[in-house]
C-alpha cells in the first residue's frame, strides 16, 4: 500500500478488480433476504450532471448499508433512452437519433462507473433497445385486450408553418409560438391512443400499503382530484342533453346560465347565426391557449353568448347558455351550471356579464330585505336552502344527500363520482420512440400486430425532414404492410409511444434484460419483486410515480405479478444548486462538473462531500471550499488505516472511552443511515476520527480498542466512500472485500455513557455544570445540584419552593 493517498490511482484498480470479481453481481439466494434498490434511471442526454450524482451515490451508499446488514441487494442500472431530445439532436446537428443517443450512453456508462457503485451492469436495460421495446409493445397489446388502450380523437399543439404537430417543449413563451419558425400554434384534433388510467382512480388513492413521503401522496391525491356530487342532464330548449357533473346539487334552483367548453360538440349546432362570428373567434382564440393558462385561478374568465338556452330540469327556467375557456373539454363532459350565488368563479363571471344572481342558500343571520348578495356564499354546512322548490327551509348541512336522491326518484340526476385524473395520452407524433404495435385496415380497422412480428422495428433509413415531422409517414417499408387477420394491404400506426411509457415498468425489465420468453423472467420476479427501496425527485409525483402505479395494477389483474404497488418505500432527494445559490444551469454559469471534480479529488471525496453538505431530502447550494472537509477526513482516514499502533502503556480509561466512542458512533451512523441522514452520518464519523486521532497522538489506549476503532470507522465508511475503505481493509491483512463483511453491531454496555454533564439552573438561568456518575437517580442529583458551591450562595440558606429534575440531565431550582 502506498504512502501517499492517490484516489485516482486507488479508485481506477478497486473497479477494475470490483469487476473481474463480479462482486456486484447479484443472483436469486432464498438463503438471503432480498432487498431490490432502485434510483430513478437517466435519460442519455450526454454528460452526468451533479445532479445525477447527489441521486445516486447516497442511494448506492443505502443499498451497500443494505448488503452489509445481511440482505441479499440488487442495484441495476440502465437508460431512458427514447424521446424527444435526441430527434431535435438529429435535426439540429445532422445526426441521427440512434447515433447521439448510444454515444451518450457509452459516455453516461464510464462516467457511471468512476462513482464507484455498486451497480450491477449485467442486468442494464435500455429502453431504445429492440429487445426492450420489443416488451413495450407488447404491454400496449396487453393494455388494448383488457380495454385499458382505446383510440379517440384528442387535441395537439400544431404549428400550420411546419405543418407538424409539437411536443409541449416546443411551444415556446406567452403567445405559444413554434420554437422552431415562431409561428402561433394552434389546436388540432387528431386520432390519438390512449391509457385507460382513470380504471384504477380510486385505487390510486389507497397508500396503506406503502411508505411513501406525505407530501407524494398529498400531490397524487389531488392530482386524481376526487369529487362527489351528482350527474345531472339539462337539455337544450331543441331538446339536446347536456350532461353536466355538480358536487353542489343543493344548489340546482340557483343555475342561472350554463358554460360549454369552446370545443364542445354542441357549440357549433346550438350557436345561432347572429352569435356565430364572434363565437368561431373565440374558439380560434382559445385553440391557441394551453390548458394551464386556460385553468390559471388568477386570470380573468372571458366567455360569449353563443345565442341558445337550456332548461334548468328542476325549476323549468330558461337560461342562457355561454362559451367560456375555462371550461375543459377533457375535465367531466366539458359543460358546467353556473351557479353565481354560490360560487365564487361563477359570480365574477355573471357579475362581469350582467348575468342573474339568484339566492338559493340563505347564510346564518342574513334577512330577505338585505339586498343582493355582495360576494359569493359558499359554506356547505351553514345556512338553509331558499328559492329551491319543495326543498325551500332545508338546512345546507345534508342537503346535497337529499337532493340527489331526490334527482334520482324524479329521473333527472343521480349520485356519482368524478376524477380530475385524465386517461394517459400516449401518442407521440415522433420518430424516436416505440412504435405503437397497430395496423389499420379497411375492412378490419386497428388491428394488434401479432406477438410473433413484434417488434415493430424503427427503421434507421430515414430522412429528418427540417420540419421535424415524423419521418415514419413517409417511410414506405415502415408504413406499408398487410393485415394481420386478412391479407389485405394495411398501413402500420406511425405515432410512437410517449418514453413515460417506458420508465413505468423498467424495474421488471432489470431482472433479466435478455429473456425473450415475456417482460421478465417469472422465477427472477418470484425473488425479487417488488422494488423495496425506491429513490428520486419529487418532480415525478404526478407522471412517472403514478404512470408506475397504475401499470403495476393492470400487471395484477392480467395475472402477471402478485402485488399491487410496484415500490413498497420511496425517499425524494434535494436538489443540488450553484454556488450562486440558484438552480445551476450553463447560461448562469454555475454548473458543477462532477468529472472535473473526480479528477481534481477524487470520486470518494465528491460522495462523501455530497452525502455531508445537506440534508439529502433538502439539498442546498454547492460550496467548494466545503469539499475540504471530507477530502481532509479521508486523508486522515488515511493514515488512520496505515498507522503502526504500538503504545508504550496503556490507560484503562482512555481505552474505555475510546471502545465508548466506537460503539456510540456505530449505533448513530446506523440509525442515521436506516433514516437516510447522510449528513450527520458523515458528522459522526468525523467524530470518531478526532476521538482516534487523540488515541494515536496520546499513545495511551489498548491494541485491542485502537484495532476496534480503526475496524469499525472503515467498516461505518465503507457505503459512503467505497475505494479507499476498501484499499485500507486490504492492507491491514483484512479478507475481501469490505463490502462483504457484516455491518458492526454496538453494545449497549460499552456505548453507555460512565459520566454526564448535570446542568444546575436557578429560576432558569444556568448557575453550574457538574460532572456526575451516569445513571444517578433523581434524588441523588437533586442532592448534588443543592450542594453546588456555586448554587449555596444563591440558596442563601432558604428552602427551594421546587426543585425539578429534567430527564436526568438537568436540575432547576425555583426560589
Amino acid at each position: 500500500m502506498a504512502n501517499n493517498y492517490n484516489p485516482a490511482e486507488v479508485e481506477a484498480r478497486w473497479q477494475e478488480k470490483w469487476e473481474e470479481t463480479g462482486l456486484y453481481r447479484q443472483v436469486v439466494d432464498r438463503s438471503w433476504p432480498k432487498h431490490y434498490a432502485l434510483t430513478m434511471l437517466p435519460y442519455p442526454s450526454g454528460d452526468l450532471h451533479i445532479g445525477h450524482w447527489y441521486a445516486m451515490v447516497p442511494s448506492d451508499a443505502r443499498a451497500r448499508f443494505m448488503r452489509m446488514r445481511g440482505y441479499n441487494v440488487l442495484f441495476p442500472m440502465g437508460f431512458d433512452s427514447f424521446g424527444l431530445p435526441a430527434e431535435n439532436a438529429a435535426i439540429q446537428r445532422k445526426i441521427h437519433p440512434k447515433t447521439w443517443t448510444y454515444a451518450n450512453i457509452e459516455r453516461m456508462r464510464r462516467q457511471l462507473r468512476s462513482m464507484g457503485a455498486m451497480f450491477d451492469w449485467e442486468r442494464e436495460a435500455v429502453s431504445s433497445d429492440p429487445e426492450y421495446y420489443k416488451w413495450s409493445q407488447w404491454f400496449f397489446k396487453k393494455l388494448m385486450e383488457q380495454g385499458l388502450a382505446y383510440r379517440k380523437l384528442a387535441a395537439v399543439d400544431f404549428c400550420p408553418h411546419c405543418n407538424t404537430t409539437l411536443a409541449r417543449e416546443q411551444v415556446w413563451g406567452e403567445d405559444r409560438h413554434c420554437e422552431r419558425c415562431k409561428t402561433p400554434v394552434i389546436k388540432k384534433e387528431l386520432e390519438q391512443w390512449f391509457f385507460k388510467t382513470t380504471a384504477f382512480a380510486e385505487e390510486l388513492l389507497e397508500f396503506g400499503s406503502i411508505d411513501w413521503p406525505e407530501r407524494v401522496k398529498v400531490m397524487q391525491t389531488n392530482w386524481i382530484g376526487r369529487s362527489t356530487g351528482a350527474d345531472v342532464v339539462f337539455h337544450t330548449e331543441q331538446e339536446d342533453p347536456i350532461p353536466i357533473f355538480t358536487t353542489r346539487p343543493d344548489t340546482l334552483w340557483g343555475a342561472t346560465f350554463m358554460v360549454l367548453a369552446p370545443e364542445h360538440p354542441l357549440v357549433e349546432k346550438i350557436t345561432s347565426d347572429e352569435q356565430r362570428p364572434v363565437v368561431e373567434a373565440y374558439r380560434q382564440a382559445a385553440q391557441r391557449m394551453s390548458e394551464i393558462d386556460r385553468e390559471a385561478a388568477d386570470r380573468e374568465k372571458t366567455g360569449v353568448f353563443s345565442g341558445a338556452y337550456a332548461i334548468n330540469p328542476v325549476n323549468g327556467e330558461r337560461i342562457p347558455i355561454w362559451v367560456a375557456d375555462y371550461v375543459l373539454m377533457s375535465y367531466g363532459s366539458g359543460a358546467i351550471m353556473a351557479v353565481p350565488a354560490h360560487d365564487e368563479r361563477d359570480f365574477a363571471f355573471a357579475q362581469k356579464y350582467g348575468l342573474p344572481i339568484v339566492e338559493v342558500i340563505r347564510m346564518p343571520g342574513r334577512s330577505d330585505d338585505e339586498g343582493p348578495l355582495a360576494a359569493a356564499y359558499t359554506s356547505k354546512t351553514e345556512g338553509i336552502l331558499v328559492n329551491s322548490g319543495p326543498f325551500t327551509g332545508t338546512p345546507v348541512a345534508g342537503a346535497v344527500e337529499r337532493v340527489t336522491q331526490w334527482l334520482e326518484e324524479q329521473g333527472t340526476g343521480r349520485a356519482a363520482v368524478n376524477y380530475r385524473l385524465r386517461d394517459w395520452l400516449i401518442s407521440r407524433q415522433r420518430y424516436w420512440g416505440a412504435p405503437i404495435p397497430v395496423v389499420y385496415c379497411s375492412v378490419h380497422k386497428a388491428i394488434p400486430v401479432p406477438d410473433e412480428q413484434l417488434p415493430v422495428l424503427l427503421p434507421e433509413d430515414v430522412e429528418f425532414m427540417p420540419t421535424g415531422e415524423s419521418p415514419l409517414k413517409f417511410h414506405a417499408g415502415f408504413l406499408n404492410t398487410t393485415c394481420p387477420e386478412c391479407g389485405r394491404p394495411a398501413l402500420r400506426e406511425t405515432d410512437t409511444m410517449d418514453t413515460f411509457m417506458c420508465s413505468s415498468w423498467y424495474q421488471y425489465r432489470y431482472l433479466s434484460p435478455h429473456y425473450d420468453e415475456g417482460p421478465f423472467d417469472p422465477e427472477e420476479g418470484e425473488y425479487w419483486l417488488p422494488v423495496d427501496q425506491y429513490t428520486g425527485g419529487i418532480e415525478h409525483a404526478t407522471m412517472h410515480l403514478i404512470y408506475t402505479r397504475f401499470f403495476t395494477k393492470a400487471m395484477r389483474d392480467m395475472g402477471l405479478v402478485d402485488f399491487a404497488e410496484p415500490m413498497l418505500a420511496l425517499y425524494n432527494q434535494g436538489m443540488v444548486l450553484g454556488e450562486d445559490n440558484e438552480k445551476m444551469s450553463k447560461s448562469r454559469g454555475n454548473v458543477v462538473s462532477p468529472d472535473e471534480l473526480v479528477r481534481q479529488y477524487g470520486a470518494d471525496t465528491v460522495r462523501t462531500y455530497l452525502m455531508f453538505f445537506a440534508k439529502w431530502d433538502q439539498g442546498g447550494p454547492w460550496n467548494y471550499d466545503g469539499i475540504k472537509g471530507p477530502q481532509r477526513l479521508l486523508f486522515d482516514v488515511w493514515a488512520i488505516g496505515r498507522h503502526a499502533y504500538a503504545p508504550p502503556a496503556m490507560d484503562e480509561v482512555a481505552s474505555r472511552a475510546l471502545r465508548r466512542k466506537t460503539h456510540q458512533t456505530i449505533r448513530r451512523v446506523t440509525e442515521d443511515l436506516e433514516s437516510f441522514s447522510f449528513n450527520t452520518a458523515v458528522a459522526a464519523i468525523m467524530e470518531l476520527r478526532n476521538s482516534i486521532q487523540d488515541a494515536q497522538q496520546a499513545a495511551n489506549v489498548s491494541r485491542a480498542a485502537w484495532d476496534e476503532a480503526v475496524a469499525h470507522l472503515l467498516l461505518l465508511l465503507a457505503p459512503m466512500a467505497p475505494h479507499i475503505t476498501e484499499e485500507l481493509w486490504a492492507g491491514r491483512g483484512r479478507p475481501y472485500s469490505i463490502h462483504q463483511q457484516p455491518w458492526p453491531a454496538w453494545d449497549e454496555e460499552v456505548a453507555r455513557e460512565e459520566a454526564i454533564t448535570l446542568v444546575v439552573q436557578i429560576n432558569g438561568k444556568v448557575r453550574d455544570k457538574i460532572t456526575v456518575p451516569a445513571g444517578s437517580d433523581e434524588e441523588t442529583l437533586r442532592q448534588t445540584a443543592l450542594a453546588s458551591e456555586k448554587v449555596r450562595p444563591w440558596l442563601d440558606g432558604k428552602t427551594p419552593r421546587k426543585v425539578i429534575v429534567v430527564s436526568g440531565k438537568l436540575v432547576n431550582i425555583v426560589l
